[in-house]
């Protein structure tokens, strides 16, 4: 996407529209680059993104990743996901909900790619965007493991993808 004058047209003109919508990556950047509240979206930032979005650190965002989760949320509204060793998913209505799945070779390129398609695909039958974002969290996280059955060394986004239906068709 980038976040030159094509991508920022475009994230403007998906930001006004009324359906849902999942954040990731540049459009994070671009979010951060024009803050707006909208509760009807699902960010998904990493620790780098996080702290961008909420100007400071990804050290100050380890620090008490609850916090930096509760900030996102406050600022930028919808439901958000703070993605690494221990995911955090924000509830509307009470504590947020942890991931323990998961491993270190999920940290490659496209596994956020995976996990957004997933939230949107879940997101797409209707349960809600904090359902679709935890539910998606655990399949993303529980395929992850599965994939590393053969060593985290290497893992690919794909070896994610193929692990995918069996832990949403248990």
């Amino acid at each position: 996407l980038g976040t030159g004058d094509w991508a920022r047209a475009l994230f403007a003109a998906a930001s006004a529209s009324e359906k849902p919508q999942v954040l990731d990556a540049d459009a994070l950047n671009l979010l951060a680059m024009a803050p707006d509240r909208n509760d009807l979206r699902v960010l998904t930032p990493h620790p780098g993104e996080a702290a961008r979005l909420l100007a400071c650190s990804a050290a100050d965002v380890q620090a008490d990743r609850v916090a930096a989760l509760v900030s996102l949320r406050e600022r930028y509204g919808g439901t958000v996901v703070l993605k690494g060793c221990g995911t955090l998913i924000s509830a509307s209505d009470g504590p947020p909900w942890l991931c323990a799945a998961g491993n270190p070779g999920m940290a490659t390129a496209g596994m956020g790619d995976v996990l957004t398609g997933i939230v949107a695909g879940i997101a797409a039958q209707g349960p809600g965007l904090d359902a679709s974002a935890a539910v998606a969290v655990v399949a993303h996280a529980l395929a992850g493991d599965n994939a590393a059955r053969s060593g985290e060394r290497g893992l690919l986004a794909s070896d994610v993808l193929r692990e995918l239906r069996s832990c949403l068709n248990p």
